[in-house]
């Protein structure tokens, strides 16, 4: 049997340096070579250079995603910084729904080789990639997670993450990453409609993150720039501040002027998987 490996960089494979954690080639394949059972034959794709999640992308999903579906039959493992996991996360669920792939993220809050949660981790990853089934999952602090809704709750502790439940996944528009121009913009009170606009002026569309079961202020100029975007062809999505719960329009006559406007309800989605969905469809 073989497994594949896509190794992007982060913590679990970097060493200290003058400017602090770096990655190091070689570490992650040879940690992750000497804990396979026997039998396994271990197919590498490494990332050349080796990446810390901070500039891990559209393109670089892209690249997973192409090296996932040249090698149809072997379950894999994606060995991925933290930081930006949970965009990954949604990105590689989003993107192969529907193709019964059994794909295991790993990552870890401490480097190989110090004596914390980057070996345990491997080997959770380990296990569950040969395990039968489909789906997409994060391995990490010996808990095994569905990589849809993912969440970094905390920067420093190994138990980092959590995931939120999401919708079932559909088979998504497109397959690969498109060279849109996305992001998440937050309401925050006192927010000037002006810079509103400005963003999303220069956006494609934007994941709007509301006020919690789906609120906004009642600023005219606040709305009228989410509408001028709307009309103009760029969606957006909104999604909750809150961790958990997702939105219910109509709850709060408060909310009234956000789907007035035109703006998407995007549930129980995080704002990364709604970022994701806005990407692929």
């Amino acid at each position: 049997m073989k497994l594949l490996l896509i190794h992007t960089g982060g913590t679990i494979g970097m060493v200290p340096t003058p400017d602090g954690l770096a990655p190091q080639a070689g570490m992650v394949e040879a940690a992750l070579e000497a804990m396979l059972p026997a039998g396994i034959t271990l197919v590498r794709h490494i990332f050349d250079p080796l990446l810390d999640s901070a500039d891990v992308g559209p393109s670089h999903w892209n690249i997973m995603l192409t090296v996932i579906r040249s090698h149809p039959d072997m379950p894999v493992i994606v060995t991925h910084g933290s930081d930006t996991m949970s965009f990954t996360g949604a990105a590689l669920s989003q993107a192969l729904a529907g193709e019964a792939r059994r794909v295991v993220l790993c990552g870890s809050m401490k480097p190989l080789g110090q004596n914390a949660d980057a070996e345990g981790n491997l080997a959770l990853a380990i296990g569950t990639a040969l395990a039968p089934g489909a789906g997409v999952f994060l391995a990490f602090a010996g808990k095994l997670l569905p990589a849809a809704g993912l969440v970094k709750h905390d920067s420093q502790a190994e138990d980092a993450f959590c995931s939120q439940p999401q919708p079932p996944l559909q088979p998504a528009q497109s397959r690969l990453f498109s060279d849109k121009r996305l992001a998440i913009l937050s309401l925050s009170p006192g927010i000037d409609g002006v810079f509103l606009a400005a963003a999303l002026d220069v956006l494609d569309g934007a994941v709007l993150r509301v006020f919690g079961s789906g609120t906004a202020m009642a600023d005219q100029a606040v709305l009228a720039a989410l509408a001028k975007a709307v009309s103009g062809g760029k969606p957006v999505r909104a999604v909750s501040q809150c961790e958990a719960g997702g939105l219910q329009p109509g709850a709060y006559a408060a909310g009234a002027g956000l789907w007035a406007a035109g703006v998407e309800n995007g549930g129980a989605e995080t704002p990364e998987a709604a970022l994701i969905h806005l990407w692929l469809n």
